[in-house]
């Protein structure tokens, strides 16, 4: 079974991560098996204390995700605004030879997230077509 990874910000956005939700939900529907860093991790995100990451070991923090995007065919990025660890991600990841899809409806996309994405979507309304067109034998 193909694997799709989710990927998008995390860190200031803990609240507001239902995107998530919606894209596992088309993965699901088209047979991709879904990794979601966020139902492992969520557990240590905390809004209310600045800095919380500074007690979270970051090597293995890192490494998780970047195992998981090892795993995957597909990485689905979700950037409603830049982040570090998504970026991080997807440059670790097509450089890996995975395929990338970001949906963003920033208008002015870095040039870094352009030339590592294989396409590049403003919506979600767009998404299952996309992950038809590029991984054809779904």
């Amino acid at each position: 079974m193909k694997k799709a990874f989710i990927s998008g910000p995390i860190q200031g956005m803990e609240t507001e991560q239902g995107y998530r939700e919606v894209i596992a939900d088309i993965c699901l529907r088209l047979g991709l098996e879904v990794i979601d860093p966020w139902r492992r991790e969520k557990v240590l995100y905390n809004k209310e204390e600045p800095c919380w990451w500074d007690k979270v070991p970051a090597d293995g923090f890192v490494q998780r995700d970047l195992d998981d995007a090892d795993q995957c065919d597909v990485m689905i990025v979700y950037l409603p605004r830049l982040s570090a660890g998504a970026c991080m991600e997807l440059f670790y990841a097509k450089r890996k030879g995975k395929k990338i899809v970001v949906v963003s409806d920033m208008p002015c996309l870095s040039p870094w997230v352009i030339v590592h994405s294989d396409m590049v979507l403003k919506g979600f309304g767009e998404l299952e077509v996309a992950l038809k067109q590029l991984m054809p034998n779904l």
